[in-house]
């Protein structure tokens, strides 16, 4: 049995900040034909409002669909799914992960779905929680090629880009990547515009001219004048940055490169957690820096 390339049945499981949006967005293209969250409430009363399914099962999601995305927590997470869903998938069905794991993580989930004949991709996103509401994600696929066509249908529903790196895990080393620099930037932005805060310079001033030369950057242009205003709900929560970074770690410690930017935003974020803000933006690290 082959993909239908023009119109898959798609199904959506992990609903929360960036994976309700996504299947929002599979929805309105006519693609999603069934959701699943670790909450089943939160799944049913979504898939009422878009009008899919919300199985009990993962057997019967997994028997009734071509690609089935996955957006969830932790590498646990995403390994479980595969061993309950691949006894039941279609031949030649496709599992799309857009969670943030380690490389060796996505390689493990794509041996498990060879052995019964489908296919796996490391797909991660950036972009963030408005990425994923404007549809306008980066998307880092590791994976076959072939796969990966036969499932763009399902990506450019809520991509922006979607790249392909190389086999399976090279999406989530780029992510590895990617998780560097955001929290690097982040520590750069939230030390200057504290400094900048404590001088007494006018942020609706201060910002645009920042953004306007060398200094310029999407953290800077996004959540300058919110964190400047203590503002700290929207975005990609601190708690879930430290996780990836712990991820990252190991990856960085394996290639042996320098850690020094991972270490201090993993010392720095585990403070504002033991603070009570893990679901802070990662924003809220100017806390850190207005005391330092």
């Amino acid at each position: 049995m082959t993909l239908k390339t023009a119109s898959p049945q798609t199904a959506f499981i992990g609903l929360g900040a960036m994976g309700a949006p996504m299947a929002g967005h599979l929805n309105a293209k006519g693609l999603l034909h069934a959701v699943a969250n670790r909450t089943q409430a939160k799944a049913e009363a979504l898939a009422r409002e878009w009008g899919v399914l919300a199985p009990t099962t993962l057997a019967e999601l997994g028997a009734s669909c071509d690609v089935i995305a996955l957006c969830v927590t932790a590498d646990a997470d995403v390994l479980n799914l595969v061993e309950a869903l691949a006894p039941h998938l279609k031949p030649g069905a496709i599992v799309i992960d857009h969670s943030t794991v380690a490389p060796d993580t996505a390689r493990r989930a794509a041996l498990r779905l060879a052995q019964v004949g489908a296919h796996f991709l490391d797909a991660p996103v950036s972009g963030g929680v408005e990425g994923a509401k404007n549809g306008k994600l980066s998307i880092m696929v590791g994976g076959d090629s072939d796969v990966l066509q036969r499932a763009m249908p399902v990506l450019e529903a809520y991509a922006l880009r979607v790249t392909h790196l190389g086999d399976v895990g090279a999406g989530q080393a780029t992510k590895a990547v990617n998780q560097v620099l955001v929290a690097g930037i982040a520590q750069a932005v939230c030390e200057g515009l504290a400094l900048g805060d404590a001088l007494g310079l006018d942020p609706e001033r201060l910002i645009p001219t920042l953004g306007a030369g060398a200094a310029g950057n999407w953290f800077l242009d996004k959540r300058g004048a919110t964190m400047l205003r203590n503002e700290f709900s929207v975005g990609f929560k601190l708690a879930l940055l430290h996780k990836d970074l712990a991820i990252v770690r190991g990856i960085a410690e394996q290639a042996g490169t320098a850690t020094s930017v991972i270490e201090r935003s993993l010392a720095d974020y585990a403070q504002l957690m033991s603070e009570g803000h893990g679901d802070d933006d990662i924003s809220a690290l100017i806390r850190l820096k207005r005391r330092q």
